[in-house]
């Protein structure tokens, strides 16, 4: 991969990276589609070289482990190669589009980050390379149980495996929360307006406010947000309703509408509309926040990337009855996988290989903290030490929802940019939500996608799977 400049590297927000800088250059924003006919490219380094393979990711919370596990690979490997780790921060999209249409697309990346979108599009776009050819019998024996298709496999196809499993849940600092009068963590959205509000109420002299997200990316801040409400509330995350086959996103009216109400409340941060998720983190980490949604990374990243001494805890989602009628998505099936464009796919299949050894997958959840989904491993690892996982082991209300239709794209803006636009300046919800179900049938009907409604689809089946 080429070398570029400082400025690069900065614009790009890279947080860390083992043996150099080797992010990309700027470039168009999406890449094109290439032909998936291209033949197999062979590694090209010279007798006696090292094969360098880049490895990108955006698994910030586990930097010293992954940092750890491709030193050791670097270490002991035959064959060799020697892998440098880049980590990426919220724009790791983006980077990776940028990488691709300019020619310097890592060898090996991280596919299962929710912003690069489903597997369907990165097919699409030619990024990934079938792993079927790849795998031994030990691999099929661990995974041919775990295909599946639109998650891991597209067509037939295998492109990543799965590894652990990512549930949502609402961070709170214990000790703001009680001071406001709640002993438990708010359960329905009004319960959460009004903590946020107490709490303000009693720490904005300290710069101490209820509530935030990163709005600065719209699609981060909805995605471990309201769409975790959404899908705990009985309400499929993109919109789309299995028992009509149309999208419908009335579901997300008294959601969106109590994210308003917070910030029109001043119970948010002042500059959330500027946040990445670390710098909220950070301010969390400090105590100025006391409430936010987010993943299962955050035990990882309160231990190791932003240590603190606040008492925090996390809690299942709050809804607008506080019952659930469905379960929060509970994310996974997908890992990393190897770039179509790699020149040295033999070597990175290498590196994939002791990813997913067994060794290295234990590790993840035993000594990295994330929670395996894998049934060989699950069955022999042990629950992870670090604080704070207890709170996010999947329970009965976390499931792994249904496929809706792919590739949807509306005119406009994005249902994520739409709220977002709404929470933070107002308008008239109704009209944003008629506006949406408007764009997003079309999109659905232009698509040609051939959707047949399911009437007994019923989301509180889903819990306890």
């Amino acid at each position: 991969m080429k070398a570029i400049s400082k400025t690069v590297c900065g614009s790009l927000a890279l947080l860390f990276v083992l043996s150099g800088c080797a992010s990309p250059s700027p470039g168009p924003a999406q890449a094109e589609k290439k032909p998936d006919n291209e033949a197999k490219p062979k590694s090209e380094a010279k007798p006696g070289e090292k094969v360098k393979i880049n490895y990108w990711t955006q698994e910030r919370g586990r930097a010293d482990f992954l940092k750890s596990k491709v030193e050791k690979f670097n270490q002991t490997n035959q064959d060799n190669i020697e892998v440098t780790l880049t980590i990426l921060s919220d724009n790791y999209a983006q980077a990776v589009d940028i990488a691709f249409a300019s020619g310097q697309a890592p060898d090996v990346f991280n596919v299962g980050s929710a912003v690069l979108g489903p597997l369907s599009t990165l097919v699409g776009k030619n990024y990934l390379e079938p792993l079927d050819g790849y795998m031994t019998p030990e691999l099929k024996q661990r995974y041919d149980s775990m295909r599946a298709e639109g998650t891991n496999m597209y067509k037939g196809k295998m492109y990543s495996f799965p590894n652990y499993g990512n549930s949502y849940r609402l961070i709170y600092n214990v000790d703001l929360l009680e001071k406001a009068g709640y002993k438990q963590p708010p359960k329905t959205l009004d319960e959460m307006v009004d903590a946020a509000k107490k709490i303000t109420a009693a720490g904005k002299a300290s710069g101490i406010y209820g509530f935030s997200l990163p709005y600065k990316s719209a699609q981060s801040a909805m995605r471990r947000s309201a769409q975790v409400i959404a899908t705990q509330s009985g309400y499929e995350s993109s919109g789309f309703d299995f028992k009509t086959g149309k999208y419908d996103f009335s579901g997300y009216q008294p959601i969106i509408q109590s994210f308003r109400q917070m910030w029109a409340d001043g119970s948010t941060l002042p500059g959330s509309e500027s946040l990445d998720i670390d710098p909220l983190r950070a301010q969390f980490a400090e105590g100025k926040i006391g409430m936010y949604f987010s993943a299962a990374v955050e035990p990882g990243v309160y231990d190791k990337q932003f240590p603190t001494k606040i008492k925090w805890a996390a809690a299942p989602v709050p809804t607008q009855s506080g019952n659930p009628g469905g379960a929060a998505y509970l994310e996974g099936g997908t890992w990393v996988g190897i770039s179509k464009d790699s020149k040295f796919k033999d070597k990175a299949w290498k590196f994939l290989e002791y990813m997913y050894s067994k060794e290295i997958l234990m590790e993840t959840q035993e000594v990295a903290g994330w929670l395996s989904i894998v049934p060989e491993i699950v069955a022999k690892a042990k629950v992870p030490s670090i604080a704070g996982t207890e709170y996010f082991l999947p329970g009965k209300y976390d499931a792994i929802w249904p496929l809706p239709p792919e590739n949807i794209k509306p005119e406009g803006k994005t249902s994520d940019q739409e709220f977002v636009d709404y929470i933070l300046v107002g308008g008239n919800l109704d009209e944003v939500i008629k506006r949406l179900n408007q764009k997003y049938n079309a999109a659905l009907e232009k698509s040609g996608q051939q959707v047949k409604p399911d009437p007994s689809f019923d989301p509180v089946k889903l819990q306890g799977k």
